[in-house]
């Protein structure tokens, strides 16, 4: 019988949240195309910008891991990361009408990747790895599912590819892994604050669907 492991109890501890976001609106709007492009516009705006910051995290995790492994992982993520963020704006942005996209990092972008780069800088590196994890996993997740679905909207189906792909799939399971055998290694206070990373963290992935949807701005 195979023992339980650190990340199956991360994943229980986000069931209910990973719900939520599955039956999110945004998402489901994807599915069946019907997903307003101002909505889509927002999460490439924010995306962008979430992923300059979520590269500097996952560099950040490189310079603190001890094998070197783990240094060129996270570091080859980082810049995938960016890469990502370019393609982002010159694909889809191009799609969506000949004004620029928005530079403005807006509350919920702001607020998600503070957090990110607080346990990246303030957090021991298991907790940083936590804290980064849940952009992996349940975008993987998430694509898995949708890829099932699809899209009748080329554009969105296109999006949806990206994180259904196997080769995306093999990065996530490798940090995954990761996640495990540093959970080994340290306290158990420290894998709580682990687990209280990855779920606060995973609040953040659903805060971020629903800010496109509602087309959240600055209050004031």
């Amino acid at each position: 019988m195979s023992l339980r492991r650190f990340t199956d109890e991360l994943w229980s501890d986000i069931e209910p949240i990973y719900a939520e976001i599955l039956e999110h609106p945004f998402l489901r709007g994807l599915t069946d195309g019907s997903l307003p492009r101002t909505a889509f516009r927002h999460f490439v705006e924010q995306d962008s910008l979430y992923l300059r910051d979520y590269a500097r995290a996952l560099a950040l995790c490189g310079a603190r891991a001890p094998e070197t492994e783990s240094v060129q992982a996270f570091l080859s993520d980082a810049a995938g990361a960016i890469a990502a963020e370019q393609e982002m704006l010159a694909g889809f942005g191009e799609e969506l009408g000949e004004e620029p996209l928005s530079q403005e990092v807006l509350p919920t972008t702001r607020a998600y990747t503070s957090y990110l780069l607080a346990a990246a800088y303030g957090g021991s590196y298991a907790e940083a790895v936590a804290a980064v994890l849940p952009c992996y996993w349940i975008y993987a997740r998430v694509g898995e599912q949708l890829l099932a679905k699809s899209s009748p909207d080329p554009l969105y189906a296109r999006w949806i590819a990206v994180y259904g792909d196997e080769s995306f799939q093999e990065i996530v399971r490798r940090v995954v892994a990761l996640t495990d055998e540093l959970a080994e290694q340290v306290s158990p206070a420290e894998r709580q604050r682990m687990r209280e990373r990855f779920t606060v963290a995973s609040r953040y992935e659903w805060m971020f669907w629903n800010a496109a949807w509602i087309g959240e701005r600055w209050p004031v």
